[in-house]
């Protein structure tokens, strides 16, 4: 037991990204409308020292919030990254500014301890959960194929932050196909602050002239399921099909497409897409049909290279015949156009 606890210290202090502030507000302009009236919850962030919380404070009247719930999970190692440490659980409520300075002063704000210890899927932190209309955070990231499940469960509007890995998860990607999730406006590099321990050795790392500590990340995605204008925007497709340059693969019925942005406007199959695809995918525009993995429904054969590897077996990617060989490639999306222009020539 003791084992399992640190360990589970151990992957929490990994998870422990505080996301920038301006972050917060570059995403969050395009989802303004959606906002007034309604309760929001951000239960993956201590509201001491969370930009969430900062930016909902301080927006609470702008946006027309009708209450903003926070909640913290404890902190008994003074080696975590929190500046004020504490042995409970808390949670917080703002109904908004009550003496007419605007600022979400601390006599403003209610404090609440936790018989817990403020654990997003324990069940005093599920019922704060059911008040909310909105939940908008940056969850644990080993914790992200729970965190989504619990807000399907719950059918909660969200806007959250998780790698673009996660678009692949089994658990993850059938969402995407449904229309029940998709990814926000902005994605890409992103830098959070982290926790002392974190090492000069780590990739992507740097410390400030404060000497906080910084990790950044290319792959970062807001995964939502608020509408947003970017998500009707149809990818403007100029090239055309020809076999040469759009070779088919050998496991799957559809031709490579390498770069969303060389999609042939006149193609009707199907087409294997680069996950980059998702952040530019319109539902009008495209039908999501797979995941080109061995579990994928349109695998139809196994193949056995030169070396006598059998690839559906080697790994979970798409596989395509190039010059009588194998070339194994990253994870491929199956997509069809819904719309494929026909040239005249």
């Amino acid at each position: 037991m003791a084992n399992k606890n640190l360990n589970a210290a151990k992957t929490a202090k990994k998870d422990e990204f505080y996301t920038q502030l301006s972050d917060i507000n570059c995403e969050m302009r395009h989802y303004r409308v959606h906002f007034r009236g309604k309760t929001v919850l951000c239960n993956c962030d201590d509201p001491r020292v969370s930009n969430f919380f900062t930016y909902f404070a301080y927006n609470f009247e702008f946006l027309g919030l009708k209450r903003l719930i926070t909640t913290c999970y404890k902190n008994q190692d003074m080696d975590l990254f929190s500046q004020n440490k504490s042995e409970k659980a808390i949670y917080l409520i703002y109904d908004g500014d009550k003496n007419g300075n605007n600022i979400p002063d601390p006599e403003e704000i209610g404090i609440h301890p936790l018989k817990g210890d403020g654990d997003f899927r324990s069940q005093e932190c599920i019922e704060l959960l059911k008040q909310a209309d909105i939940v908008v955070t940056n969850p644990p990231f080993s914790l992200f194929r729970e965190y989504v499940a619990q807000l399907m469960e719950y059918d909660k509007k969200f806007l959250i932050i998780g790698s673009q890995n996660a678009v692949k998860y089994k658990e993850i990607f059938p969402l995407f196909m449904q229309n029940k999730m998709w990814l926000g406006n902005n994605s890409g590099d992103m830098s959070f602050k982290v926790p002392q321990e974190y090492e000069p050795r780590e990739t992507r790392f740097w410390q400030d002239e404060t000497w906080q500590k910084w990790r950044s990340m290319g792959n970062i995605c807001w995964f939502t399921n608020l509408e947003i204008q970017k998500r009707y925007e149809d990818i403007i497709l100029y090239k055309h099909y020809t076999p040469e340059e759009y070779p088919k693969y050998d496991n799957y019925d559809a031709i490579e497409v390498s770069k969303t942005d060389e999609i042939p406007e006149d193609y009707d199959g199907l087409m294997g897409v680069p996950i980059t695809f998702m952040d530019k995918y319109n539902p009008n525009q495209f039908e999501i049909v797979a995941l080109a993995d061995r579990d994928c429904p349109l695998c139809t054969k196994k193949y056995t290279a030169a070396d006598g590897k059998n690839y559906s077996d080697l790994n979970r990617n798409a596989v395509i015949i190039k010059n009588g060989q194998y070339k194994s490639l990253y994870t491929r999306i199956i997509i069809r156009n819904k719309h494929p222009h026909k040239s005249c020539i």
